[in-house]
């Protein structure tokens, strides 16, 4: 797995396209066109996810290029997810990022 730094720069790509608390559905935007790259990244990504407090469920579709996360508002907070993606420094983006270090850490030391 890339280094955590490695995959928040391919953030540029996502873009949030419907939210509702406790749901976010995301879209991988025109400019990363490598569909082995999507693959790839989406699987690394989806098992971030699928390992972070507070994720409920997380569905990625390949071919409409998006994926969908439930989760708890309670854990992390709504503004989160806007601000961790556009890079926009508040408390809110802090916790998000700071789970999924965590997250990233574990998996990397589970392959180990």
């Amino acid at each position: 797995m890339p280094a955590f730094d490695e995959l928040r720069d391919s953030l540029v790509y996502i873009r949030v396209v419907h939210h509702i608390q406790g749901r976010i559905r995301l879209k991988l935007v025109a400019g990363y066109e490598s569909l082995a790259g999507q693959g790839r990244q989406a699987r690394q990504f989806q098992s971030i996810l699928d390992r972070t407090r507070g994720v409920h469920g997380v569905r990625v579709n390949l071919l409409a290029r998006s994926c969908t996360v439930e989760y708890d508002p309670q854990v992390i907070p709504v503004a989160a997810w806007d601000d961790f993606l556009t890079g926009v420094d508040s408390p809110a983006a802090a916790i998000l990022e700071q789970i999924l270090r965590e997250i990233h850490r574990e998996i990397l030391h589970d392959e180990l």
